[in-house]
């Protein structure tokens, strides 16, 4: 009996282990030789084009504001006059047309 309770077991975490450690092991070198050793994803290009996508975004977020601050300023110097009054002085203005006929004088 001493033989046997020297003998280390083999448990279902270490075949779990040793499985995920060979499949990691055949895709590795899959993915080299299918697509060579140049353009192999790693975490430093990763991160180097989630920077570069970032920058790109806040380009063109830039560039939209510019745009919109542009249009906004070209519509304010294209509008009339009369449309840069303000909303509470159309209370002051005189009726036009028929209103002001039925309206008493005086």
């Amino acid at each position: 009996m001493n033989t046997a309770e020297s003998n280390p077991s083999i448990g279902l975490t270490t075949i779990s282990r040793t499985m995920a450690s060979l499949a990691v092991g055949v895709v590795h070198t899959l993915e080299r030789a299918v697509v060579g050793e140049g353009r192999m994803r790693t975490a430093r290009g990763n991160a180097w084009e989630a920077v570069c996508a970032d920058r790109a975004r806040a380009d063109r977020r830039a560039e939209l504001d510019r745009l919109v601050a542009e249009l906004t300023a070209a519509r304010a110097a294209t509008r009339p006059q009369r449309d840069r009054q303000p909303v509470g002085r159309e209370r002051d203005r005189q009726p036009v047309g028929r209103e002001r006929d039925r309206q008493p004088v005086g």
